[in-house]
């Protein structure tokens, strides 16, 4: 269920080039996040005021919320990958932007009427 929210000031070329982006990225999330891609939620945002460091260079945020894999080690490999992605992709340097990798509890995370924590319960009851 990593929900994936991606914050950038890079203006792509057209509608068809965000679209193909966000495939790319969201088959990318779930290669190195190393969960199926059917269970990501990608959502792009494009904020031409977007600033880092007080200029509006290409920059990003990342926010990454991940249950029961995130950890110190996969944030140090996710941030190592999700930069170089984001510098290969979109031109934004390593140093032009935060990414924050969390895990909110599954009991935090709502899905179906219920939460994660609940539906996990009732399934394990069967």
């Amino acid at each position: 269920m990593p929900l994936i929210t991606l914050t950038t000031n890079v203006n792509l070329a057209s509608d068809e080039a965000t679209k193909a982006f966000v495939s790319e990225f969201s088959k990318f999330c779930a290669k190195t996040i190393e969960k199926d891609e059917s269970a990501f939620s990608v959502n792009f945002i494009y904020n031409p005021y977007l600033t880092f460091a007080g200029t509006f260079d290409p920059a990003i945020m990342l926010n990454t919320l991940s249950l029961f894999n995130t950890n110190p080690e996969n944030s140090k490999k996710w941030s190592k990958a999700f930069s170089e992605f984001f510098q290969e992709k979109l031109g934004v340097s390593p140093d032009r932007g935060y990414m924050a990798f969390l895990d909110a509890g599954p009991a935090f995370i709502g899905s179906k009427g219920s939460t994660v924590e609940a539906l996990r319960a009732a399934a394990s009851a069967k």
